[in-house]
């Protein structure tokens, strides 16, 4: 044979081409022919729900699309895998074909070969012929052409879905999706990008709020818990409904042993893989991974790959080493050399994450993207041994660009609130990877304590101590009882509670601290010393004054030998002597007042934290030794320098308000005192609360103030003269510069 043969095989026949002599044998087993779906006439869903909770409006604006005469309509259905996009589907699919009239065509559009058999089992609903079918599926005839053909012809009207259609150049290629005067099309995708769905209307889908994920579970599993109980479990499931339909089918169906919804509850907290638990719930797992949670979202990582975007997957396992909070972009932003993925490569792989549904950008004043947990807890249980230890050294090293190297006092950044919960998820994700390095471990509670540092250093104590409490127990399971990050994560914890007012049990924490400090890194230590330091504040509260000097002059004397005498610390130690009332071992520290600020001016200069403490210590020491015309200048200046540098709200601002309210009452200026004294009490209840002890010193206090004004200005006293004044011991707030 020395010609050229051109042959067309269709079904399960085959062409061979060859030169010379072949002798081929085939034997041929036929079966069916038809591989298109059983029915387009109903939904293949696994499990619809029988109620559809919390989609009322979104199914309304469904429901006017499919009324009569309505039609050249196309509706989008978008949103994360396993939001229950299929199931508000079904539910317009069940209104339009049984109280509107309409015929329902339900199609899979996941892939090419399922889309294509769907849409030709369409076209012969609605009239094709054998003949027609057979040259559409031989390629002879358009087959898009074709199916569309029949719908703009079908004797009634339809609503016709395609379903799972996450790839949407499967819709694009061949021109499947079109308008019709005949019918409404209704997509469902991941696929959130615009530009695939050109003038069709776009209806994201979400997860459920509180109330209705909580009545889903107790719609699938009646009698197994309380409303509060189900809603506990739905917040630790995200208030996915695919997650949610998972518990509440495993709950529902338990045969020995059944667990309660607190039970269950109980067991996704204790696991450090909730997601093999929740994959429990389902019928058949081996029937359809978009029915696990562990598989839905592979898909679209594999669509991700497919389109060349792997960074995407490295990305987005990243992602899993945070919270499911709002992150903030500027983590991701700049020239960040510690990312996993090629700095240029991070915005492709961004957007693919956005378009695909699998994260979302948050709007507000700080720009932010948002994951689900359920999906960041599935993607940290696939994410490979050998790449965890350098995503989670990574994402500790982002977060540490993002912390100051060295939080200063002032006002509350909103910025690192917004971290709190990515530096805690960060702790949480290493206990659960054995990979987890020394090295990456100390990363991460660094940005812990500087991160709690800088709360507290904001005035926000309850947030420093919730913080600091879930760091120190996450970080001493990765590093150990007596590394020097989990000690001074103890710090902060016994220095939040201090502020707080809960005196007693700052001692407490703080002395069992100074025991182990003292155990593990000597009696002489920079920390052993400013526990010494921290012990000392709520001892002096506690009216236990020569403990708390004897611990004082401890640090001052060593802080002195270890750094200096002009050493900030050993300045911060000198100054808080000066908060003592006076005592026998405390008169010679008050004429030294204005020398310490003359030093810490000259060494620190004039708008540093400790120069500010230090001449509002003056102030008090001047007066609690009988001197209150030398202490208001100093008074009215700290005033002025503490609102100025760190609000009028911050705690410190407020200790000095108070200071000057103090000294304007034992001049007899009883009406700015009383002033002064009203506006302290007054941020103090709606700052620290009513009954925290600095509140309650301030009220105290301005009850005194109102007597003597008031006696001051009666007939009695106003004829003898004025009365002398009492004089009470002063409060402010120590230094916190450590």
């Amino acid at each position: 044979m020395g010609g050229h043969n051109d042959g067309r095989a269709d079904g399960h026949g085959r062409v061979y081409q060859a030169t010379g002599d072949q002798h081929i044998t085939e034997h041929h087993h036929h079966g069916p022919s038809w591989t298109g779906p059983d029915s387009v006439r109903r939904p293949p869903v696994g499990r619809a729900p029988a109620i559809l909770r919390d989609r009322g409006e979104l199914v309304r604006r469904l429901r006017e699309t499919v009324t009569e005469d309505a039609g050249n309509t196309v509706l989008v259905l978008h949103g994360l895998g396993g939001c229950g996009k299929t199931a508000v589907a079904c539910a317009l699919f069940d209104n339009a074909t049984r109280e509107q009239g309409r015929l329902g065509l339900w199609v899979n559009a996941s892939d090419h070969a399922s889309l294509r058999a769907g849409m030709l089992a369409v076209a012969a609903d609605r009239g094709a012929g054998e003949g027609e079918l057979t040259a559409a599926r031989s390629g002879l005839r358009a087959a898009a052409d074709l199916v569309w053909d029949h719908l703009d012809r079908s004797d009634r009207p339809w609503l016709l879905v395609l379903d799972n259609a996450d790839d949407p150049a499967v819709l694009r290629d061949g021109g499947w999706l079109r308008t019709s005067p005949r019918g409404t099309v209704l997509v469902t995708t991941r696929q959130a990008a615009g530009h695939w769905w050109p003038a069709a209307e776009l209806l994201h889908v979400g997860v459920l709020p509180r109330e209705a994920a909580a009545q889903v579970l107790c719609d699938l599993a009646p009698g197994t818990g309380s409303t509060e109980e189900a809603a506990a479990v739905a917040d630790r499931l995200g208030r996915l409904p695919l997650a949610l339909t998972l518990a509440g089918g495993f709950l529902a169906h338990q045969v020995i042993d059944p667990w309660t919804m607190e039970e269950y509850g109980r067991r996704l907290r204790e696991r450090p893989d909730p997601v093999e638990l929740i994959d429990r719930g389902a019928v058949d797992p081996r029937h359809d991974s978009r029915h696990l949670v562990s598989g839905t979202w592979q898909l679209s990582l594999n669509s991700l790959v497919g389109q060349g975007l792997p960074e995407a997957v490295t990305l987005l396992r990243l992602l899993a080493c945070w919270s499911d909070d709002p992150l903030p972009l500027s983590l991701l932003g700049g020239s960040r050399p510690d990312l996993p993925l090629p700095a240029d490569r991070v915005e492709l792989a961004l957007r693919g994450l956005l378009d695909h549904s699998l994260t979302e950008l948050v709007p507000g004043d700080v720009r932010c993207l948002r994951t689900h947990g359920v999906l960041l807890d599935s993607v940290a249980r696939v994410t490979p041994a050998s790449e965890r230890d350098p995503l989670a050294a990574a994402a500790a090293a982002l977060l540490s660009h993002s912390l100051p190297a060295s939080p200063e006092r002032g006002p509350r950044d909103d910025r690192l609130t917004l971290l709190v919960p990515h530096v805690l998820a960060l702790l949480r994700r290493l206990n659960t990877w054995p990979e987890t390095t020394a090295g990456t471990a100390e990363a991460a509670a660094d940005c812990a304590l500087r991160l709690v540092t800088a709360q507290h250093r904001s005035g926000d104590y309850a947030s420093a101590l919730a913080a600091a409490g879930q760091a120190t127990d996450l970080a001493r399971r990765l590093l150990g009882d007596d590394h020097v990050l989990v000690l001074r994560l103890r710090q902060r914890t016994g220095k939040a509670t201090d502020r707080l007012g809960r005196l007693d049990e700052a001692a407490r924490l703080h002395g069992e601290l100074l025991d182990d400090l003292e155990r593990t890194c000597g009696p002489d230590a920079p920390d052993t010393l400013t526990t010494c330091l921290h012990l000392s504040r709520p001892l002096t509260w506690l009216g236990r004054p020569a403990e708390a000097v004897r611990l004082m002059h401890r640090t001052a004397t060593g802080r002195t030998a270890l750094l200096g005498p002009w050493h900030p610390l050993t300045l911060e130690a000198r100054a808080c002597l000066l908060e003592l009332p006076p005592g026998p071992e405390l008169d010679r520290e008050a004429p030294a007042g204005p020398d310490l600020v003359a030093d810490c001016l000259r060494e620190l200069g004039a708008d540093h934290p400790i120069t500010l403490s230090a001449d509002l210590n003056c102030a008090g020491a001047l007066l609690n030794t009988g001197q209150p015309s030398a202490a208001l200048p100093s008074a009215r200046r700290a005033l002025a320098a503490h609102e100025h540098r760190f609000g009028a709200d911050h705690p410190i601002t407020l200790a000095a308000r108070s200071l000057l309210s103090s000294v304007l009452h034992a001049l007899g200026e009883h009406r700015e005192a009383i002033e002064q004294g009203e506006i302290v009490l007054d941020r103090r209840e709606r700052v620290l609360g009513p009954e925290h002890p600095w509140t309650t010193v301030i009220g105290d206090k301005l009850a005194r103030y109102r007597r003597a004004s008031a006696e001051t200005t009666s007939p009695e006293t106003s004829a003898a003269g004025m009365r002398p004044t009492e004089t009470t011991p002063t409060e402010t707030t120590p230094p916190d510069a450590d």
